[in-house]
């Protein structure tokens, strides 16, 4: 299995992995997607012979803070360290930055995002989006 930055021949792969596991926003079309990930500072595919298992998205300065956006995993892919492989893949090894994100409600997420050094934050604030909302 290989983590690098996604190819762009890869990016409906990665977008139907997304639909399949629940993801809907930003994620509806083609195009959507595509701009979405164009303007990602990191965007990480995990390739298992030749087939995309796995994506990360995340925005950062590079210097003091970082955003994971989106981390999916293939369901039978799943259990096999490659969420931890993208994350990792994705800050680094540079422990003076700030990374956050939000861990949804999926059963075990949390204690995912603890293992790899995350906590819960009692200093974020959060605007949601509104669903089918077009900025």
């Amino acid at each position: 299995m290989e983590v690098r930055a996604i190819r762009p021949s890869e990016l409906e792969a990665a977008r139907q992995l997304l639909v399949s596991a629940g993801w809907d926003r930003k994620v509806s079309t083609p195009a959507e997607f595509s701009e979405l990930v164009s303007r990602s500072q990191i965007a990480l595919a995990a390739v298992h012979e030749s087939v995309v298992v796995g994506f990360l998205r995340a925005l950062t300065d590079g210097l003091a803070n970082g955003y994971i956006s989106m981390v999916v995993v293939h369901e039978q892919y799943r259990g096999q360290g490659i969420g931890r492989s993208l994350v990792q893949a994705a800050i680094g090894n540079d422990r003076s930055m700030t990374w956050v994100l939000r861990a949804g409600r999926t059963p075990g997420l949390p204690k995912f995002y603890e293992k790899l050094g995350f906590s819960f934050s009692q200093v974020a604030m959060e605007r949601p989006g509104e669903k089918n909302h077009e900025a």
